[in-house]
């Protein structure tokens, strides 16, 4: 489709090299129309070494190699067995993955199959993620202009500490990718995700504008998206979006997916700022504020609903909070 074609090559790439240059301006212009207009950007010479980030690739791929591969094998069998036979198979995905929770405690010690020079690598990574995801939360507050350290805080809850983990999957060669999606169409419940995704291997895809647009997969880029809470949190100017993952007929695509959101009792509500009572004069100039159209509610009373209705359309999820959640002290 021209027009899916037409948008991949615009797709927003941002070197954060730049922020510390003359440059700064344009690239958080391009950071600001990311997150209004595509839901997602890829972020490039992020301070993340690339050392780093070859070896959890390495350690990634070898893990499901040795511990993952044959019981996916099993799974396929039967899933391909049930499509060919005419049974409906669009609510499997044609994935391997598990997750490792980094806060507010972690379970990388009780994971099975893992030994100590994974987990290392991972307890690394996952440090030098959360950093990345904690700068780009205050780039965000700066376009948004929010005070810096604004959605930290609101992410971290009573308790201090926001919900960090990894999921961390496979995408195996598919010889029949119109019976099974990789992962079927979803918005994200959380806060900000970022990605590290293979970049060999293609298969996410976000909708803009009612086409499906590859996110082109780029060597050592980290892939960040906006999550239902930024949504929220914006009052609607960021908007989480629909993505899925293809299957395809060759190639395994690695995904190491880390969402930082909000710890489980923090209260999500529209920032004042950005809402007509407390937002800048000349926002409401450019027709941005307004009154607050999404609900306040605690995250994870979200969660249990985003659990149930994940691969459903996420405006029914924010109608159903604003019908059942219960009063929350706003001291």
């Amino acid at each position: 489709m021209a027009t899916a074609a037409a948008a991949s090559l615009s797709f927003p790439v941002i070197s954060m090299e730049k922020l510390e240059t003359e440059e700064r301006g344009a690239a958080m212009e391009v950071i600001r129309d990311a997150c209004e207009n595509w839901g997602f950007f890829e972020l490039l010479n992020h301070g993340i070494s690339h050392e780093l980030m070859d070896e959890v690739e390495r350690v990634s791929k070898a893990h499901y190699r040795d511990h993952r591969e044959e019981r996916f094998r099993e799974f396929a069998a039967r899933t391909l067995e049930a499509g060919e036979k005419g049974d409906d198979v669009k609510d499997v995905d044609w994935e391997s993955t598990f997750f490792v929770r980094h806060l507010p405690a972690s379970n990388l010690a009780d994971l099975p199959d893992l030994d100590d020079h994974y987990r290392q690598v991972m307890k690394e990574f996952a440090s030098e993620i959360e950093k990345l995801a904690e700068r780009v939360l205050d780039l965000l507050c700066e376009n948004l202009g929010l005070e810096k350290g604004y959605l930290k805080q609101v992410f971290a809850g009573s308790k201090g500490s926001p919900t960090f983990g990894t999921k961390v999957s496979s995408y195996p060669p598919c010889p029949r990718p119109d019976l099974v999606d990789g992962l079927r169409a979803h918005t994200d419940a959380g806060g900000v995700i970022l990605l590290f995704q293979d970049d060999q291997v293609s298969g996410l895809q976000l909708l803009k504008d009612g086409a499906w647009v590859d996110v082109p997969p780029m060597r050592h880029a980290v892939v960040v998206n906006i999550g239902d809470q930024l949504e929220v949190i914006t009052n609607g100017r960021y908007k989480s979006v629909l993505h899925r993952v293809m299957t395809r007929t060759d190639g395994n695509r690695m995904s190491i997916a880390s969402f930082y959101n909000p710890g489980a009792d923090a209260v999500i509500f529209p920032a004042p700022a950005l809402v007509a009572d407390g937002a800048a004069a000349e926002e409401n100039e450019r027709g941005e504020g307004g009154a607050a159209v999404y609900p306040r509610f605690v995250f994870e009373d979200y969660m249990n609903l985003y659990r149930r209705h994940k691969f459903e359309a996420k405006e029914p999820r924010f109608e159903a909070m604003k019908t059942d959640a219960a009063p929350i002290a706003t001291a």
